[in-house]
């Protein structure tokens, strides 16, 4: 059993190694400017596919093509995978104004109308960059039709954790409207 005197001698030390820290998310979907009419149907959204980096807690730089980097100073407070996937469906749901865009496995009695994939295939910074690439593929479950798209962003960032963070959000977004556009015209 931990005595009082161990436990308080402990506690500074445990302020010092976490305190360095701060933490990010990027599940906080942005409010968007203009909405698409509402359409009836149901959206579901796959799991978003991240890349092992993005697995770790501290935020991925890449020193080369080759080599990647951890900043201590900065940590997710979230697994990327799930807040990115909770953080597209939010958005869809306030860009159509609807409340029928729901996580894989839907659970739900009917199926979904459209289904989304995403598979992010680099999300880093690199230099003075954020680079994000990304497949998606839309499917049209009642037609059997599917529509797939590469999308490519760079957005400019400084090299603290909280600037890279700021850039990532910022690709984050345009990702998201591409994808809402996509599902606009395929309805």
């Amino acid at each position: 059993m931990m005595t009082y005197k161990k436990l308080l001698w402990l506690l500074p030390l445990t302020l010092i190694f976490t305190g360095c820290s701060k933490y990010y998310v990027l599940s906080t979907a942005s409010q968007p400017r203009e909405y698409y009419p509402r359409k009836q149907r149901v959206i579901g959204v796959e799991k978003v596919v991240v890349p092992k980096y993005l697995y770790k807690r501290e935020i991925a730089v890449a020193k080369s093509s080759s080599e990647v980097d951890f900043l201590s100073s900065g940590v997710w407070a979230e697994d990327l995978d799930q807040g990115l996937t909770q953080r597209l469906i939010a958005f869809l749901q306030k860009k159509f104004n609807q409340p029928n865009v729901y996580a894989y496995p839907w659970g739900l009695d009917k199926n979904p109308t459209i289904k989304v994939k995403l598979q992010i295939t680099r999300f880093i910074a690199q230099d003075d960059n954020v680079y994000l690439d990304a497949n998606v593929r839309v499917v049209n479950m009642k037609r059997h039709s599917q529509k797939a798209r590469l999308f490519n962003i760079v957005v400019p960032t400084k090299s603290d954790a909280q600037s890279i963070v700021s850039a990532m959000d910022k690709a984050f977004a345009k990702l998201e409207k591409e994808i809402a556009k996509d599902l606009n015209v395929d309805s």
